[in-house]
Order: structure tokens, then C-alpha cells, then sequence
């Protein structure tokens, strides 16, 4: 069973995770439908939408890092970032491929992609920072 603090982290990485798929996904759907634009393209700025609010949303909020920012973590941001997003984009284009509509595909890849980004930013981005920020206090 989870600690309580650690799951009201991943209620928090939740709804974070809701604002940035409804902009990712709204963003898809018009590139994709409004705009006639191909899966690849609009997966690329639609993610890249979702993604820049993310990180200020999970640090200072969801997982409450108070640190300065270093260029570590931001590196090791963009690459729970870009994992996510390849592996996000193989699915949505694996589906697609099979028959699947895209709007449909897009919400398997964007499953896909908050299981990488949770894990990612809890084990690797911003493991120990909640820490330091409390003991800095």
C-alpha cells in the first residue's frame, strides 16, 4: 500500500497530467482534423504543447521542489521527455498502422506516455529534491 503523501503525488501528478493531455489532445485533433496536418507533425507540437507547462506544474507543485534549478535536472527533464514522447509516438503510429483512428491512437500514446513520464520524474528527474528543499527551509 502507498504511503498517503505519495499518493496524494501521484493525485497531484494526475491532474497535471489532465491539463497537459487536454491541451496535447486538442491541439492533435485540430492540427490532425482542422488543419489536415500528418500524425507525425501534429504528435510533435501537440506533445511539445502539453510539455511546457509540465515542468513547472510537477516541480513546484507535484512534487514540491524548492532547490535552485540545475542544468541537471533539466537535462534529465528532456529526457524522460524525449523517451516519452518515441515511445508515445511508436504506439500512436504502431495503432494507426493497424487500422486504428488517430484520435483513438492518441489516447493509447498519451497512456503511454504519462506511465514513462511518472516514473521517470519520480525515480530519476526529481528523486531527493523534495528533501533538500525542506531541509534549505
Amino acid at each position: 500500500m502507498l504511503r498517503l503523501s505519495e499518493r496524494i503525488k501521484m493525485a497531484k501528478y494526475a491532474l497535471v497530467g489532465g491539463l497537459n493531455t487536454g491541451v496535447d489532445f486538442v491541439v492533435f485533433c485540430i492540427l490532425i482534423y482542422g488543419m489536415g496536418m500528418g500524425s507525425f507533425g501534429a504528435q510533435t507540437i501537440s506533445y511539445i504543447a502539453g510539455v511546457a507547462n509540465s515542468y513547472l506544474l510537477n516541480r513546484y507543485w507535484t512534487f514540491q521542489v524548492k532547490g535552485k534549478r540545475g542544468m541537471a535536472e533539466i537535462v534529465r527533464f528532456l529526457l524522460i521527455n524525449v523517451l516519452s514522447f518515441a515511445a508515445a509516438t511508436a504506439l500512436l503510429l504502431g495503432l494507426e498502422h493497424w487500422g486504428t483512428e488517430s484520435a483513438i491512437a492518441k489516447i493509447a500514446s498519451v497512456v503511454c506516455s504519462l506511465a514513462v513520464n511518472y516514473v521517470g520524474y519520480r525515480l530519476w528527474v526529481f528523486r531527493g529534491m523534495e528533501l533538500q528543499g525542506k531541509r534549505a527551509n
